[in-house]
């Protein structure tokens, strides 16, 4: 969503820096007593959980094996749960297997900007994007072609008109008890969540509880999961996990620690995507990406993942296209080799693979032509194979052969030991390819013919090889 950042509340102070989506909220605290439960909310005595819908997906991905898509429903014909399922051939095509869904609740209306983070009921769907049924058939669908399904979660906010807000000590509230917007920022179209209310976080969990239960999904991604405290994220994902029915994935819209101590098994590389924009627009030098690869890879604990991605819907928003940002379809495809192959896990973001040149505004609809740049679809799908047929590229020991010019590395787990090479210039480059490498033991990675590898290899204009030792 948009950029928030500061503290929630008196007891947490998060000093955090976010590049992401959500907005930058601020402190706050609310005194009031605790009123009754919100309609709708569910955090009543009686509570129960839903009747289990459909049967739990057994062939939810490990967190290393994950390719995963993110769709913007606004950018497909048609713009709903249905012009996503036409797809889903065509996305699971790509070596796709767990779809994100961005935001499918009812977009508020008072003070709105339509932007899908502005949530109206936590517990309903979003009419533009069809019925609870067309959901479920989506997510059914998906299943049957072998792909989990994630919903986008906004934990820091809500619409102003969602039922909520009736309880005003669920959310933050000025000196004249006011509910207000998250503090420091210039967005007024959502309302600021209190997490000292212990029942706004039990209506919130069980509203997670409920998508688990009654559309059969396969998880969350968090929105600006950095500003929401870590044990609330502790306390929501540990309900989650006692679901033993289900394998959930959990994707924190963040950076630290704490959500990886909390839960998530992946968390968000935005330093990563920033020395990758660098690189290609020469602000950066070639080892600032692996420099900073290491600082993410350290900065959490061994148990998470960095989702690695070279847009996103919030970067194609604001920064613009592959196109634009990488300098050209192959650009595009030289930056998404090295999101996939570096380490973590890849995100394809839907407009992407087929060259969409355009930013696209993610609070409006974008009809965007699934049927241009076969080529470059072909590409994608070449790339991921590869990654899905290595462990070395999945969990390997990461080797770099430093350059001015070319980002190379070695990958090696075991048996399995694959050299990537990018052309992160755009001009041809010859890499002088070090003694250790040199000879006959490698095959092309995309053809398996077999390779002698010179003392020095020409690439092309943004130009990458991949090879695997035999």
């Amino acid at each position: 969503m948009k950029i928030y950042k500061n503290s929630l509340f008196l007891f947490i102070l998060l000093n955090i820096t976010l590049a992401g989506c959500g907005k930058k909220p601020g402190g706050g605290s609310n005194p009031t007593p605790t009123p009754s439960p919100a309609p709708g909310s569910g955090s009543g005595s009686a509570y129960t959980d839903p009747s289990q819908y459909g049967t739990p997906f057994s062939s939810v991905p490990a967190t290393k094996d994950i390719v995963m898509y993110e769709v913007n429903i606004r950018t497909f014909t048609p713009a709903n749960f249905q012009g996503v399922q036409a797809r889903l051939d065509s996305i699971k095509a790509l070596g796709v297997n767990v779809i994100w869904l961005m935001p499918t609740y009812p977009v508020g209306t008072v003070k709105s900007v339509n932007s899908p983070y502005c949530v109206k009921d936590y517990t309903g769907v979003n009419a533009d994007f069809g019925t609870l049924d067309d959901l479920r058939s989506l997510v059914t669908q998906a299943h049957n072609k072998g792909m989990a399904v994630i919903l986008d979660w906004v934990a820091n906010h809500t619409a102003w008109d969602n039922a909520w807000t009736s309880n005003k000590a669920w959310y933050l509230q000025d000196a004249s008890g006011n509910i207000i917007s998250p503090p420091n920022t210039t967005f007024s179209d959502v309302a600021a969540l209190n997490f000292n209310n212990a029942d706004m976080r039990t209506a919130m969990i069980r509203a997670m509880k409920y998508w688990v239960f009654n559309a059969n999904i396969d998880g969350y991604r968090c929105d600006f999961a950095d500003n929401v405290p870590a044990d609330f994220w502790k306390q929501a994902l540990d309900t989650l996990s006692n679901i033993k029915t289900h394998k959930l994935i959990y994707l924190a819209e963040g950076t630290t620690a704490a959500e990886i101590n909390s839960g998530f098994q992946l968390s968000y590389s935005f330093s990563y995507y920033n020395s990758l924009k660098g690189v290609f627009g020469g602000t950066a030098a070639p080892s600032a990406l692996v420099t900073t690869n290491t600082s993410e890879v350290n900065s959490i604990p061994a148990t998470g993942t960095k989702l690695r991605y070279s847009i996103n819907h919030d970067l194609a928003s604001s920064d613009g296209s592959t196109i634009s940002l990488y300098n050209g379809k192959q650009g595009a495809l030289a930056a998404f080799a090295l999101t996939t192959y570096m380490n973590g896990v890849p995100l394809i973001y839907s407009s992407q693979e087929v060259g969409y040149p355009n930013k696209i505004n993610f609070f409006a609809n974008v009809a965007v032509d699934y049927t241009a740049n076969p080529d470059m679809v072909a590409a994608y799908k070449q790339i991921i194979a590869f990654r899905k047929v290595h462990e070395a590229i999945k969990t390997g020991t990461l080797t770099v052969y430093n350059n001015a010019d070319v980002i190379a590395f070695e990958r090696t787990a075991g048996t399995d030991d694959v050299l990537v090479l990018v052309n992160a210039r755009n001009t041809a480059v010859n890499y002088p390819v070090p003694a250790q490498l040199q000879g006959g033991n490698w095959a092309n990675g995309y053809t398996n013919a077999t390779v002698t590898l010179p003392a020095q290899l020409s690439l092309p204009a943004y130009g990458y090889a991949v090879f695997k030792k035999l």
